[in-house]
């Protein structure tokens, strides 16, 4: 099985699909209570599943996902959430990503970004759609919850000020991720449980030296697409005039319409490809590697 496919949303629920497993018996029933019993042990997996970090639940799920050579945790590795330049600090941000929906949000308490999941414990609406308060908490939409960096809840309005102190509570916590900005960019890493909080210290998001380097030119466009067809992209280069315009020279405005002629292997290098083109100042290289996320 694919295993992006495992990490799909259900549908009120932020979170990964839950494996039922109902024991069957070659045997007629042998009572109305065995197979009621059988209905309802799902149920009662799934409801005490919900109340874990969505993470942990991926990480159960993904357990058994090996290839050919070898296991590959999709869990263990920094995901970019947007470049920061795109994010406004006065404002939550929802992505999904692999299948995850998470917010990211501006922490003025500590002056970074943070990145939890999206969906409030208290009816899970999306955070997303919430605002940072004038304290520079993240508030929730529905009911006006508030939390801060670490996802702890600080403020529950509805809660009697005299009262027991319920926000302290943990099932009123929010999943918060391990998060980064490097290159100028938003990562993340898609594990909220405790041991993982000092993933930096073992593992660091892929660093780009180009992106922070003012000789290089940036350009992002931002289209909603999978894996599968990104890397197909990579290895269409007749897209690279027209999709990336202005990043390669621009031909004289009495050029054919079909201007790659022919391809031609490297010699030196087998991994490099020649392009010639009818116009000797349109002959470009380009090389094509990939790396798993």
């Amino acid at each position: 099985m694919n295993p992006i496919s495992l990490l799909l949303i259900p549908g009120a629920r932020p979170s990964l699909p839950l494996p039922l497993r109902l024991r069957t018996s070659a045997s007629a029933p042998n009572s109305a209570r065995a197979a009621g019993a059988a209905r309802l042990a799902p149920a009662r997996r799934q409801r005490a599943r919900l109340s874990s970090p969505v993470s942990a639940v991926a990480a159960e799920t993904l357990s058994g996902v090996e290839d050919s050579e070898g296991r590959f945790d999709w869990l263990d590795q920094w995901y970019p959430f947007a470049p920061v330049c795109d994010l406004d600090p006065g404002a939550p941000h929802g992505k999904t990503v692999l299948g995850l929906r998470v917010v990211a949000w501006y922490d003025r308490a500590v002056d970074d970004w943070r990145v939890f999941d999206d969906a409030c414990p208290h009816r899970l609406a999306p955070l997303s759609e919430g605002r940072i308060d004038g304290k520079g908490r993240l508030q929730c939409v529905y009911h006006g919850w508030c939390f801060d960096g670490r996802g702890s809840c600080q403020f529950i309005p509805q809660a009697p000020a005299l009262g027991p102190p319920v926000h302290k509570n943990s099932k009123a916590c929010v999943a918060s991720y391990p998060s980064v900005v490097q290159n100028s960019v938003l990562w993340f890493y898609p594990r909220a449980e405790a041991e993982h909080r000092d993933v930096l210290r073992r593992k660091r998001p892929p660093f780009f030296p180009q992106i922070d380097d003012p000789s290089y030119d940036t350009h992002i466009r931002d289209i909603p697409y999978g894996y599968d067809v990104l890397v197909e992209n990579l290895l269409d280069p007749a897209h690279l005039a027209y999709a990336h315009k202005g990043l390669m020279r621009e031909p004289p405005a009495n050029a054919p319409d079909v201007l790659v002629t022919g391809k031609l292997r490297s010699k030196e290098d087998p991994g490099r490809y020649v392009l010639l083109r009818a116009l000797p100042c349109m002959i470009g290289v380009v090389r094509f590697s990939f790396q798993h996320p």
